[in-house]
């Protein structure tokens, strides 16, 4: 169990995986994109002139190429997506990384990660950088995405958390009445955003949400999270903080360590368990 110190400011971090916890220079999203547009090339059949386009419009549009394609009807097996999506990646690309380790382990409130991607590509993901000890638990595409609706043991009650989120969640979303709804459940949508607040049992308020998406960014703000850009060394629409680098948390938010003795630190950490939420 976790030391929580009376007062403090924030008791959970909740971290997006790719391209937040390792940098864009691994070439992992590149060729993850790759991989998708080959799917639908040679599964789902799409012409070749259209792929490129439609790829890069259903991501921005429902947050994943996948729940994009979902909603316009292609029908595939989702374990058979993310193994060729995710199967060839190249993961050598990411190594261990001592620093940001170090820099996980000393902060001692709840660390989760929140990702679209799935529980293997996470898993792969966090062990090559070393940090895989580091979160209590993943909450991922097959979190968000059970397999039937009566999968009990995922969410939650809701406790501290107000019933009622930021009116802001309304306007987010205003845009998405004439898309076709996807059954995908991902981010930047807010239902994602208030599963996770339910599946980890978190207050918003005293969450702090990290991602490289600037619509995750607007979306996780709109839910009430304190949110920080990574990967741009200016703020966007929606961001309390702005990071460079992952390994910049100590300099820009101290405040994550306020009211925290060293021998709690210690207690924390070493008192974190991994577990799978998926």
């Amino acid at each position: 169990m976790e030391a929580i110190v009376e007062g403090s400011k924030y008791e959970c971090l909740l971290f997006d995986l790719d391209d937040t916890l390792y940098p864009f220079s691994s070439g992992i999203n590149l060729a993850c994109r790759k991989n998708i547009q080959d799917y639908m090339r040679h599964h789902l059949r799409i012409e070749e002139s259209q792929i490129a386009d439609m790829c890069l419009e259903l991501y921005k549009e429902y947050g994943t190429t996948m729940a994009g394609l979902k909603a316009l009807g292609y029908e595939f097996d989702n374990d058979e997506f993310h193994a060729n999506v995710h199967g060839t990646l190249p993961y050598d690309n990411l190594h261990f990384d001592p620093v940001l380790r170090t820099l996980l382990l000393s902060i001692p409130q709840r660390k989760i990660i929140f990702t679209n991607s799935d529980k293997a590509h996470a898993e792969e993901v966090l062990c090559r950088v070393g940090i895989q000890d580091c979160f209590e638990g993943i909450i991922c595409f097959e979190t968000l995405n059970p397999p039937t609706p009566t999968c009990h043991g995922l969410h939650k009650p809701l406790s501290s958390i107000s019933d009622e989120l930021s009116s802001d969640l309304d306007d987010l979303d205003e845009s998405d009445s004439f898309r076709p709804k996807s059954p995908i459940l991902c981010k930047p949508s807010i239902e994602a955003m208030e599963a996770a607040i339910r599946i980890a049992n978190v207050d918003p308020e005293k969450t702090i949400f990290f991602d490289d998406s600037v619509r995750n960014i607007a979306s996780g703000k709109a839910a009430g999270f304190h949110t920080v850009i990574v990967g741009r060394p200016t703020l966007v629409p929606g961001a309390d903080h702005a990071l460079e680098s992952i390994h910049n948390i100590k300099e820009a938010l101290p405040e994550i360590w306020d009211g925290w003795s060293e021998s709690d630190v210690v207690l924390a950490s070493t008192a974190s368990e991994t577990t799978v939420i998926a």
